[in-house]
């Protein structure tokens, strides 16, 4: 009964997912329900006291990146220097080679951090453009932009700035570039399998006679795309270069700053003075602060172009970056509540019965990301229930944090992507696409995700690579 009662809650919140219901207002109340359903008194109590508590602390600590990477995002896109990339990148590829260019364009501006959300917009109409000349069937359009924007560069590569590889360093005390290595090898595997996945569906396609257009794919067709891009693309790619290396920069330079354990500010005003852990917030305020010197970059050389749509789209970007947080947030609010109830514990210990650390957290992670349809939502869940025990674990086994921090992130971004992934469902809107014309694709892109995160594993205990 105590594990039917949470079941039945994470089913109900990937059902109104999937049918387009706010998860800001259905998960406190599926998580209350819940609560009901196991004692009822205990409802207001839980919801003051567990649920918005979680939901501000998660706020308190990663809002910040969400604001910046929004503003980030957006800025690269008013400025045009989204456009020059993807022009000077496809120029540079061919535009023969469609998909490789296509993805190699979006996992660029995701990696430099540019949202998922914003690479979509911004690289659709220039995918859509190069698959019609190629007669490329417009179906591989969605899967060919998500194996740059959804997979590797979201979790996989050391250093990304995507909240998928900052939201571990705050429980494990790593960095953005944990495991470098297995990273870098996690990446190639991803790319490799993709680009070789994709081409041969579309000569699978091709063969069977479909192109472009083929019927019922020609829905929100973008107008063709001009030639002709104002800003170089070196210019262009420098916001993206000085987010990457000032990540890197600050990541080095942070703890020389404050060696610590933590950092004590006394204020005048205050009796006690302001004390943070350095280890939680370090990787925080390394994104943070290379993110502001992105925005001061496409300021310095694109500021008269900006100035004309600041003001509408700083408000987009906060929009969106109030979205997407309490998005987040709710979720974890609501693993929270139901990590606390007694259905919970019981899975809990069913989960500790698989003996590898490793594969404990990867089976953990990517399961709660597939039910809520969010890497970082189920990422969230998962550490939140259960980073002392993958700790104590990997501990007793020998396994640095680094090693547990890549393994989570990227199993967050395995079974994520099931149909009800709110990314998925922008993904297709925007290309026009429904469910069934695409998502196939994009599915098998789900599983060489998911595949490549036991690889990492087992690398890891091959070769000992960190």
């Amino acid at each position: 009964m105590a594990v039917g009662i949470a079941a039945l809650s994470l089913i109900l919140l990937m059902l109104a997912a999937y049918r387009g219901m706010s998860v800001i207002l259905m998960a406190p109340l599926l998580a209350m329900l819940a609560v009901f359903l196991t004692e009822p008194s205990a409802v207001p109590a839980v919801f003051s006291g567990l649920f918005m508590e979680k939901v501000g602390s998660f706020l308190k600590l990663y809002f910040p990146v969400f604001l910046l990477g929004a503003l980030f995002g957006k800025l690269i896109e008013i400025s045009g220097f989204s456009r020059a990339i993807v022009t000077a990148v496809i120029g540079f590829v061919g535009a023969e080679r469609a998909i490789p260019a296509i993805m190699l364009v979006t996992a660029l501006l995701t990696y430099g951090g540019v949202s998922v959300f914003v690479a979509v917009f911004a690289v659709y109409p220039f995918a859509a453009e190069m698959f019609r000349r190629a007669d490329i069937p417009k179906r591989l359009v969605p899967a060919t932009i998500g194996l740059g924007a959804i997979t590797f560069t979201m979790d996989a590569m050391p250093g990304t700035p995507q909240i998928q590889n900052i939201i571990p360093t705050s429980f494990f005390g790593t960095t953005a570039w944990a495991a470098p290595v297995l990273g870098l090898i996690g990446s190639a595997c991803i790319m490799g399998m993709g680009l070789a996945y994709l081409g041969w569906r579309r000569r699978a396609l091709m063969a069977a006679g479909e192109g472009y257009g083929a019927p019922g794919t020609l829905v929100n067709e973008p107008e063709p795309v001009a030639d002709e891009v104002r800003t170089p693309a070196l210019i262009a790619l420098l916001p993206l270069l000085v987010v990457g290396f000032g990540n890197l920069g600050l990541t080095m330079l942070i703890p020389r700053i404050w060696p610590g354990e933590e950092v004590s500010v006394p204020l005048a005003g205050l009796a006690e003075p302001v004390t943070v852990k350095v280890a939680q917030t370090a990787a925080l305020w390394a994104v943070e602060g290379a993110l502001l010197l992105g925005i001061a970059t496409i300021l310095l050389f694109a500021f008269p172009v900006v100035a004309k749509r600041f003001a509408d789209g700083s408000k987009a970007a906060v929009g969106g970056a109030l979205l997407a947080g309490m998005n987040t947030a709710v979720e974890y609010g609501f693993g929270a509540v139901i990590a606390a109830l007694p259905g919970f514990l019981i899975v809990k210990e069913a989960l500790k019965s698989v003996p590898n650390p490793l594969l404990n957290e990867a089976i953990t992670v990517t399961s709660l990301a597939g039910i809520t349809g969010s890497a970082s939502g189920g990422l969230s869940i998962a550490l939140a229930a259960m980073a002392d025990p993958f700790m104590a674990a990997g501990d007793a086994a020998g396994i640095p944090r680094e090693v547990l921090h890549r393994v989570a992130s990227m199993a967050s971004g395995g079974m994520d992507s099931l149909p009800h992934n709110g990314a998925i469902i922008t993904l297709l809107a925007v290309t026009g696409l429904t469910h069934r014309q695409a998502y196939k694709d994009i599915f098998a892109l789900t599983l060489i995700k998911t595949l490549t995160v036991f690889i990492v594993i087992a690398v890891y205990y091959l070769t000992g690579w960190v």
